[in-house]
């Protein structure tokens, strides 16, 4: 069984690799002069069902102009279903939040979740940090309950990746049914430290 969640996650990752070149998301986005990270479940190699693709973008300042002509390009190339936008650039966060949904040639849809950060703000880099950690502590074994857990999530219960990180990770959470019972004593509040 868990070789089958392998198997799909390993395709999964890869269509989601066609969708950014498909988009030009790394080209467009350096023409502009942004440091382009990927980070979330593709980065650290457990993308499961749910099709998101995650990327942090640094730029030094945050310009609406520029940033929403990078995103109508990006949005084109994919033929997007849907954007959103969220301006957080007054906040701590320092960022704008973009959200696109597309399909793929599958005709399945993808969520793309694209952060735009300013330099120098409280989490430059802090996403990026968590998920070389997580990378590094991660055995092969514990990956493998990931993709397992992912799989096994019903469509209807949001997970977030870093809630099935915590509880297989640090706690050794092996079921279903585990995460949920350890869930109930984890509640998120914002966002987790590791």
């Amino acid at each position: 069984m868990t070789e089958k969640y392998i198997e799909k996650s390993q395709k999964n990752q890869k269509r989601a690799w066609e969708i950014v070149r498909k988009a030009r998301l790394v080209p467009l986005w350096e023409a502009i002069g942004a440091k382009v990270n990927l980070v979330g479940s593709l980065k650290i190699g457990v993308l499961a069902k749910h099709l998101d693709i995650d990327f942090h973008i640094y730029t030094p300042e945050l310009n609406l102009g520029i940033s929403f002509d990078v995103i109508a390009q990006i949005a084109e190339n994919l033929n997007a279903q849907s954007c959103q936008f969220v301006n957080l650039a007054e906040t701590e966060e320092a960022c704008f939040e973009w959200h696109l949904t597309c399909k793929d040639d599958n005709n399945e849809l993808w969520q793309i979740d694209i952060i735009q950060i300013k330099q120098g703000s409280k989490y430059d880099g802090w996403f990026e940090n968590i998920s070389e950690k997580i990378k590094a502590q991660m055995s092969q074994e514990q990956k493998e309950t990931i993709l397992k857990l992912k799989f096994e999530t019903p469509d209807d219960i949001k997970i977030s990746g870093m809630e099935y990180y915590k509880a297989v990770l640090q706690d050794g959470i092996q079921t279903f049914d585990q995460l949920l019972e350890w869930r109930k004593k984890h509640q998120i509040t914002g966002i987790m430290e590791w």
